[in-house]
Order: structure tokens, then sequence, then C-alpha cells
């Protein structure tokens, strides 16, 4: 199913992002938690693979026992790093005759080393020319692109930062799926200024519920994501306590969720780390109901 149908009158989009757990017991742990979100019936499920294209073959194993467990559309993320056209365009047949329904069409972040990003020869340099290949050669094929409510930190301004996300649109993607972000304002400017750019398609907001203070630092330093005094406050006042901390990354999630959910978002992508019991807690807060049995 195109990811473009999880979306509309009607229709709330749960999805949920995964990652190729590194070993064994990693990955029965990533199933025994995917059973319980799975019973929150989402609309599809993601994977991502390592730097450069590393877990390419585990992502894909990945989501097609997904979708085979769960009976559950899925998507494989699918970045230009270290790539040529010729194999990316052997991925997305590979994807596509094993059953997986969409692509998440990224560019990449530059291997570990390297400054700025360089494309290999016969590559692609932007997410915008993967959206096109994928559009042009694999049709059926339901394309999500990414979008930075708080910009992309290598984007020379928020304008042509947006002025990107609109170059991939146009391009084919069926819907853009937020980098993580804690202040909802953030969400909702960047929502705004699409709308005034003509970006018509679902604008989803991604979201990574804290439950380790030290663990929220590491990720927000990497990717430039602001952690608001509020949430700072309340997970600094739980030192030493994992318990509590959880409780508060619970709860400011839920705040997070509900305000999106009331402000009329079109669904809600929940950046898991491959464990439930943080977004278990949060759907349940909101009132998301998994089925029985």
């Amino acid at each position: 199913m195109n990811l473009a149908s999880s979306y509309g009158p009607g229709r709330f989009g749960l999805s949920f992002e995964l990652f190729p757990p590194k070993s064994e017991a990693g990955e029965i742990a990533l199933w025994t938690n995917l059973d319980e979100l799975a019973a929150f019936r989402p609309s599809f499920i993601t994977c991502t693979y390592g730097a450069g294209g590393s877990t390419r073959d585990k992502t894909l194993k990945i989501v097609v026992e997904a979708r085979r467990r769960y009976d559950v559309p899925v998507a494989s993320h699918l970045t230009c790093v270290g790539a040529t056209v010729d194999e990316l365009r052997g991925y997305l047949a590979a994807a596509s005759a094993q059953g997986v329904d969409n692509i998440v069409a990224l560019r990449g972040d530059p291997p570990q080393g390297q400054k700025n990003f360089q494309p290999v020869a016969d590559g692609f340099r932007y997410a915008s020319e993967l959206v096109k290949l994928i559009r042009a050669e694999f049709p059926k094929l339901g394309i999500a692109v990414a979008g930075y409510p708080e910009t992309h930190q290598e984007a020379v301004s928020p304008a042509a930062d947006l002025a990107n996300v609109k170059r991939k649109v146009d391009a084919g993607g069926d819907v853009v799926i937020t980098h993580l972000f804690y202040d909802n304002a953030d969400f909702f400017r960047f929502r705004t200024a699409c709308a005034a750019l003509g970006i018509t398609v679902p604008i989803v907001p991604g979201i990574l519920p804290v439950t380790n203070l030290a663990q929220i630092q590491r990720i927000t330093s990497l990717c430039g994501a602001r952690l608001p005094e509020a949430l700072l406050d309340a997970l600094n006042a739980c030192e030493g306590d994992e318990a509590r901390q959880f409780q508060a990354g619970v709860e400011f999630a839920t705040q997070q969720v509900q305000e999106l959910i009331d402000a009329g978002v079109p669904g809600v992508h929940f950046y898991v780390l491959n464990k439930s019991p943080a977004t278990v807690a949060v759907l349940r807060a909101v009132r998301m109901k998994p089925t029985a049995g």
C-alpha cells in the first residue's frame, strides 16, 4: 500500500521507525518490542540502515519480515551515500520484488571523517534526484522525504532549506516526515512555511520520546535539535533516577503529541530506537488503543 493513502479524511497515519540491530540478541529484542507496537495498528513501519549503506541487506530483511509478521505496509530507507545510480536502481528493484511498499528517500549524512557530502562517481548529489529516479522507474513505490523544522544543519538559510523540500515534493515525494524536534512551535512554523510555498502533501511530525538525558543530549548534539528548558529542567530534576527520567520524558512527549494531534496533524512518526515502552506509554496516554490479544 502506498504510504500516501495512510493520510486523509478519517485516517491518522501512525508509523514507527526501526534500525537494523547489530546482534542476534538485538534482533530478538526488536521483534519483542515491535510485537507491542504493532498492536496499535500502524499505517506503516520503516527501517534505516547504517552509514554508507552498510546494512542495506539487513534493512531489507527486516522490513520484509515486518511485512510478513504484521501484514502492514513497510518502507525502506535509501540514501545516495556511497552508491552509484545503478546500485540504487538495483536496490529499488530488489525491494520492489520482495514486497516493499515505500521508500524513505534521503541524501544521507556524509560518511564519518568527511565534513561535506560528496557523491560517488555516477551517483546522486541530492535527494530530489533519487526521488525522480524512483518516481520515473518504480512508480508503484510510495515516497517519503525529510523535512527539518529547525532547518537542516548544512542549509545556507531556512528559505534555501524549504526550497529543497519543495524540490523533493515536486520530484514526486508523497509525504514529508520531519526530523525530530521538541518545540512544537518549530513544527507549526515549518508547516505554515511549507503551505506558503505550495507544498500540499501531508507534513508529518517525527517524534523521539526522551527516556534518558545523556542519550538525548548525544543525539541532539549530532542533529542540532534544541531541547526546551522545561524538558531539561524536568530531566535534571530526576538526575540519577532512571525511572523518574523515563516518566518525565513520557509526560513531555505525551503533551507534545497531544498538542500536535489537537492541531490537526495528519499523523505521527515515532523514532522508537527499537524499543517500545516509551512510545507505548505515549500512545496510551493520548488514548490510542492497541487491538485485543
